[in-house]
């Protein structure tokens, strides 16, 4: 049996954080569709705003911080001379500041000054797909 490498352990991490910072950044979004529909004060709002901030605190913003230690870390190793990854470098940049925005949406429910339609979430919803087909087609093909 081949010996594994810290290398290969590093990047079953990292695929493994980017797993699971994408559920949030596409399920957040996903709760607020549901939650723009309930009146603001409600019981169900506060129950909205307790899974947003959780899932935010909890899932989402552990596992960015994650993705940007062991991706770090595996760039490190390659060597940050090639075209391709400063292209996945910022949509990943993108995609981080996605995740902000996503916090500072949650934080207008919280207040009760939400401003968006459910339309619009479901529109932004799809932000994150677009990132991550550009992000795992360079890191695949590495065209540059």
């Amino acid at each position: 049996m081949a010996e594994i490498e810290l290398y290969d352990v590093i990047k079953i991490l990292h695929i493994t954080a980017v797993i699971s910072w994408l559920a949030g950044l596409l399920y957040l979004p996903r709760i607020f569709v549901y939650h723009t529909q309930v009146a603001v004060g409600s019981e169900t709002d506060k129950i909205f705003q307790v899974m947003e901030r959780k899932l935010l605190r909890y899932i989402m913003n552990p596992a960015m911080i994650l993705v940007f230690i062991f991706g770090f870390y595996l760039s490190s190793k390659i060597g940050f001379e090639f075209v391709w990854l400063h292209i996945k470098l910022t949509l990943v940049a993108i995609l981080t500041f996605y995740h902000h925005l996503l916090g500072r949406w949650r934080k207008s429910f919280e207040k009760g000054q939400n401003k968006h339609s459910q339309k619009f979430y479901r529109i932004i919803n799809e932000v994150p797909i677009l990132l991550i087909i550009g992000i795992v087609a360079l890191v695949i093909l590495k065209p540059f």
